[in-house]
């Protein structure tokens, strides 16, 4: 048994990570100052804290911990480029001081999301880790913590792992953003006998990967010193079209629903596809197919549902 604690575990991927890690044993603290999550997703058995991650509040706990998840961010595209002072604030600010935690603290090690994002204006597909170029303030926020986390190992000796998420989804998917993610935002949609929104054509294409899969790698970072100061993309390797994506969520809700489609989103990527034969050296590979994770994020935002939350 560890101690693991998670920045960001009232959200989508730290409240389903601290729950996974729950089941295997391990002690897990949890701190979150719910701008974006939410309390009750954090799982009973957390030891939870509200806190800030740009705080120095935050020293006191990390003491006594093995290994930190920072998972804190602001994530949604749009919000960042509306606000990008609030962006560099909380994901290259907030980021170096949990890393200054964990440095004073002497963590055995820190595994952090980066973002898919740093390859918004790549041209190569599938994508490789090395080909990184960064469009959207929140591309820049994610990239600036790469370079923050190799100055720490440099002149602290902290041991880190770099995850860039492509297209994360799974139960707990925050529906609740600016503009939500594409199955959450499909599914609520058809649930209620209402006609979702499409941005642009449709035809951009995603690389979505569940959070089942992304939990492998995190315990994968936890056991293997390869991934210590590396950097991996987590996606499934294969891409779909948003159309293709409606239709497919369409079917599995038995709904007639046509989509309406409005002008698109600024600053997205035309088409992301993962390189993942980094991670698959390692043993892993994803698992989960898109239909049975559908179907799984269907289930909880049903919960969801008829417990009143939405």
């Amino acid at each position: 048994m560890q101690t693991i604690l998670i920045t960001g575990v009232a959200g989508f991927i730290g409240s389903n990570l601290a729950e996974r890690l729950l089941r295997e044993g391990h002690r897990v603290v949890g701190l979150d100052n719910l701008a974006y999550g939410l309390r009750e997703q954090v799982p009973a058995g957390v030891e939870f804290h509200q806190a800030d991650v740009r705080s120095p509040d935050i020293y006191p706990l990390f003491d006594q911990i093995d290994i930190v998840f920072h998972l804190a961010a602001k994530n949604c595209i749009a919000d960042c480029q509306d606000d990008p002072v609030e962006t560099a604030d909380i994901n290259v600010t907030g980021t170096a001081n949990v890393f200054e935690a964990a440095r004073r603290a002497k963590i055995k090690k820190m595994i952090y999301a980066e973002s898919s994002s740093v390859y918004e204006g790549s041209k190569l597909l599938p994508t490789p880790e090395e080909d990184e170029h960064p469009q959207t303030f929140y591309a820049a926020s994610k990239m600036a913590t790469k370079f923050f986390a190799e100055a720490y190992s440099r002149w602290y000796g902290l041991k880190w792992t770099a995850l860039r998420y492509f297209c994360v989804y799974g139960p707990r998917q925050d529906y609740r953003r600016t503009i939500p993610p594409l199955f959450s935002a499909f599914i609520i949609k058809l649930l209620k006998n209402e006609r979702p929104t499409i941005y642009g054509s449709g035809e951009k294409r995603r690389d979505f990967v569940h959070v089942d899969d992304v939990n492998d790698f995190h315990l994968l970072c936890m056991q293997d010193d390869q991934t210590t100061g590396n950097v991996f993309n987590l996606g499934s390797g294969e891409n779909y079209s948003v159309n293709e994506i409606f239709r497919i969520v369409r079917e599995l809700l038995g709904s007639k629903l046509e989509p309406i489609y409005q002008a698109d989103l600024p600053g997205e990527a035309l088409t992301t596809l993962a390189s993942i034969e980094k991670a698959k050296k390692l043993g892993w590979s994803p698992r989960v197919g898109l239909k049975d994770g559908l179907k799984s994020s269907i289930d909880f935002i049903k919960g969801e549902m008829a417990a009143g939350r939405l």
